[in-house]
């Protein structure tokens, strides 16, 4: 990631600049709200994609600056409205925004965000950019209502799961690779490979995030290890445990599911490490992994694809 922050570090600097002016808003409390959800860190993915795939496919021009600005925007949106229906406190080792002003100011700058991102994707002037991203983001609002429908659902299949996270998480990293494919005028054999790609990775992704709320630090992570299973989302450590563990702990996760909270944490906790429910889900990633980057051979060799192929490594061997 070091060498990757280096090779964009212009490129990013000018990205925020993008982000800094076009947050800005006349009204005093969706300037906070969104300063300090902007400024929380995170890893910027989903914007170092667009600028990935927008240089690997040969783009020189200046708009991938403003999409991947607008990426971001469309990712910490959904990040205030998910804080809010998860309940969540803790996010990247801070206190949610909910936790801070309010569900209502979440919300509310949330749905700023949203309308932000599409006055900007508007001024790129393409309507295929227009038309991902408004795909995008009705998928993803899909896939937060079933993951919802999910909660306290020990019935979820491992197929339901995967379905979620494809809707959920990986559409708006598929969404990214696309727009940089999209500016490069790749054609539209590149452009679903860059696609896939992303899908591929954000899927990636998500499984080592359900990895680590299991056996992470919770400084590393930014959150508390658990919070799926207090939340009583059914992630695929605890899908694993409920198709291959004995009945007793069958039973055990299935009440923690169903139920919420953390009584048992411990003892689900212990089954999850010792049943190998972790290396399945790594197994999984590294799975989508490899995927992602077969996607990356309709690419002639350069930096950009070098970069892409190393976030798709870094995905699966992450800790934090």
């Amino acid at each position: 990631m070091q060498g990757l922050q280096a090779f964009l570090a212009e490129d990013m600097q000018r990205v925020d600049q993008v982000i800094r002016a076009r947050l800005h808003s006349d009204v005093v409390l969706v300037n906070q709200v969104a300063e300090y959800i902007i400024t929380s860190g995170g890893k910027r993915l989903r914007p170092v994609l667009v600028l990935l795939a927008a240089g690997a496919t040969g783009y020189r021009g200046e708009w991938h600056h403003e999409l991947a600005a607008v990426v971001e925007f469309i990712h910490t949106a959904t990040l205030l409205h998910d804080d809010v229906v998860d309940e969540s406190g803790l996010r990247r080792g801070r206190a949610t925004a909910n936790a801070l002003f309010g569900n209502a100011a979440s919300v509310l700058v949330g749905d700023f965000l949203y309308s932000r991102a599409f006055q900007m994707m508007v001024g790129v002037g393409r309507m295929r950019v227009m038309e991902v991203l408004s795909d995008a983001t009705n998928v993803i609002a899909e896939g937060e209502v079933l993951q919802l429908m999910n909660c306290n659902n020990a019935d979820v299949t491992e197929q339901d799961y995967l379905h979620v996270i494809r809707y959920k998480t990986a559409k708006l990293f598929e969404a990214a690779a696309r727009l940089g494919a999209i500016l490069g005028d790749a054609g539209e054999q590149v452009e679903a490979a860059l696609a896939a790609y992303g899908m591929h990775l954000g899927t990636a992704f998500q499984l080592i995030d359900d990895v680590l709320d299991y056996s992470g630090d919770h400084h590393e992570i930014g959150k508390n290890v658990g919070d799926d299973l207090a939340e009583g989302k059914p992630t695929l450590p605890l899908i694993y445990l409920l198709e291959r563990g004995t009945p007793d702990q069958v039973a055990l996760v299935r009440s923690a599911i169903e139920q919420g909270g953390l009584d048992h944490f411990d003892r689900i906790l212990g089954d999850i490490r010792t049943s190998g429910a972790l290396d399945y889900a790594r197994q999984r990633a590294g799975e989508e992994t490899a995927l992602a980057l077969a996607a990356l051979e309709c690419l002639p060799e350069s930096p950009w694809r070098s970069h892409m192929a190393g976030l798709a490594q870094f995905a699966v061997s992450r800790t934090y």
